[in-house]
């Protein structure tokens, strides 16, 4: 009897032990910095520009138009030894045809394609027939609304006004078309489902051997390889039928399809091939913040999902910016899914638009308030809502689908009267958050602030300002600004003003062989914001739940206590 009440002794009192262990490191857990992933930086691929390629081609077009040929020295085709010299200043001859046009074309790395026909502009100025019309030489397509050229490639924006082109659509010209072309040295790595998919274009198939079109988060893309480089033309557009002043992506497939039988090799300047980009160091502040803290990354609300999928975790801080809202505190988390959010319209239950009334979204448990200044609105945690519930493509969330970005409300929220549940907008500044060149048409919803750098292709979108308010600020293609310059106030706009609540919708493309393309911009962020407050965030662990009974916390009868890994419960 006495070894068999020794023995429950020792288990008793290992059982005591290991209940005290779990105590202290439930504690620990509590006022210890929690353990979280490394941050990382993104993987970029650079490519190699063959110009010898891009020479014969200008020759090529040159050669259409007799008169412009005494422009040019191209290399021999009988001595290949001096096709190096004459190559670069052939390439030297078409910047300086092109630049007083296109400012800057020389700054491309890259052969730049443009709707431009150089060889009839020569021609025409040779007869001393110049037209300055420039659609004359754009296949009909305006003067550039924007052209930047740097360390990276190039961007370009043009339009298309209605009734200028042959042939097209009757609806098409609603409004003038944007198109975009984008030609990049460097290529996001990115894991993307949908690389490379697309179907080929017949009618285009002898100029473009390798072009794919395909519809792709909110954008018709045709891809294409020319010269070792890859190229992007897109289009906005709606991906079914056309309604109101929506143009339907297949109104905008001919516009694209003018554009790209349009495009001439229009100059840039060879340089020394890289075979690797350095990567820039996520730089985080050592000491830790007294309070900021943050949820991990891909942690969406509960059941907030497109047809509850999860969120996407990433790791990658993809540029070393500064926080796009001026001043800190700012709260990272969701406009739909949190207090006066409408759930995305997917629905409320024992709701009443009356302040400080409760109710929840149909979609989960989560408590709410019908007040935007609801505390939970303005406190930390932040939380990632990329994969959120929205009619929006996302290539990088599960269901192809969610919000594309991350909602940030600003320090407070300030009511005109003790009853208002509105905050009041325009209060709080947003700032551009790296040296850049903004890219925005008139009464455009929609900011974006691109960056064409020799280690980075990247643009940032910014969402729910007024328009009329950036337009009379001149927040449109071409203006170029510096990091924390102000370029306009957290709103409330979405369609009209005070279509949704006050916040910074806030969110990064990345250059790909697909185009443009949404990543989760939640960890940028956080980077970013540590940056601003000088301080460091703690990964977000929910309270440990109570202790359980004795009874339920024994090790197994069966097992001697020796054997039971540390942390390992019945």
């Amino acid at each position: 009897m006495r070894g068999a009440e020794a023995v429950t002794g020792r288990r008793n009192a290992s059982a005591k032990l290991w209940c005290f262990s779990l105590f202290v490191a439930s504690l620990l857990l509590l006022v210890q910095p929690a353990h979280a992933a490394e941050f990382k930086t993104p993987a970029i691929s650079v490519v190699t520009p063959d110009w010898p390629a891009t020479v014969s081609q200008l020759r090529a077009e040159i050669d259409s138009q007799p008169l412009a040929i005494d422009n040019f020295n191209f290399p021999s085709r009988n001595q290949p030894s001096q096709f190096n010299a004459q190559r670069i200043t052939a390439i030297s001859q078409i910047n300086a045809v092109t630049s007083p046009i296109f400012s800057g074309i020389e700054l491309s790395p890259v052969p730049v394609l443009l709707p431009f026909d150089s060889a009839l502009y020569l021609a025409d100025r040779q007869s001393g027939a110049i037209n300055l019309l420039i659609p004359r030489y754009q296949a009909g397509f305006r003067a550039a609304s924007m052209f930047e050229a740097g360390s990276a490639g190039y961007d370009a924006v043009f339009l298309l006004d209605r009734g200028a082109g042959d042939n097209m659509p009757s609806r098409t010209y609603l409004e003038p078309v944007e198109v975009q072309i984008t030609g990049s040295l460097l290529i996001y790595d990115i894991k993307d489902p949908l690389a490379g998919k697309g179907e080929p274009v017949k009618a285009l198939a002898t100029q473009y051997p390798n072009l794919r079109r395909m519809i792709r988060e909110g954008y018709v893309r045709y891809a294409f390889t020319r010269f070792g480089v890859p190229y992007v033309v897109s289009i906005q557009c709606h991906d079914g039928v056309a309604r109101g002043r929506r143009l339907s992506c297949r109104e905008a497939s001919p516009v694209a399809e003018r554009f790209l039988k349009a495009l001439r090799v229009a100059g840039g300047t060879p340089r020394d091939p890289r075979s690797n980009i350095a990567s820039y160091a996520s730089e985080r502040p050592i000491e830790y913040s007294a309070d900021f803290t943050y949820r991990p990354p891909g942690e969406i609300i509960a059941n907030s999902g497109y047809r509850g999928q999860g969120g996407h975790e990433d790791l990658t801080v993809y540029s070393q910016i500064r926080f796009p809202i001026e001043k800190a505190p700012a709260f990272a988390n969701s406009q739909s899914f949190m207090n006066w959010g409408d759930c995305n319209l997917t629905g409320r239950v024992s709701f009443a638009p009356t302040k400080g009334d409760q109710y929840r979204c149909k979609r989960n448990d989560k408590p709410l308030v019908f007040d935007e200044s609801a505390k939970e609105n303005y406190s930390y945690p932040w939380q990632d809502n990329f994969c959120e519930t929205r009619d929006f493509e996302v290539g990088q969330c599960a269901n192809g689908m969610g919000h594309q970005g991350q909602d940030i409300r600003p320090s407070s929220c300030h009511l005109r009267n003790d009853g208002a549940d509105r905050c009041i907008p325009d209060l709080f500044a947003t700032v551009a958050v790296r040296d850049g060149v903004l890219m925005r048409s008139p009464r455009q919803q929609a900011a974006f602030l691109l960056v064409n750098s020799r280690n980075e292709h990247i643009r940032f979108r910014y969402m729910h300002m007024n328009p009329a308010r950036l337009d009379a600020d001149g927040v449109l293609h071409g203006r170029r600004v510096t990091e924390g310059e102000k370029i306009g106030v957290v709103s409330n706009y979405q369609d009209r003003p005070g279509g949704t609540t006050n916040h910074l919708h806030f969110d990064i493309q990345v250059f790909t062989r697909d185009g443009w393309l949404w990543v989760n911009p939640y960890v940028t962020l956080i980077s970013s914001y540590e940056r601003l407050i000088g301080g460091r965030g703690r990964e977000y662990i929910q309270p440990p739940p109570e202790a359980p009974a004795m009874a339920h916390a024994l090790p197994p009868a069966d097992l001697p206590a020796h054997v039971i890994k540390e942390g390992e419960s019945r």
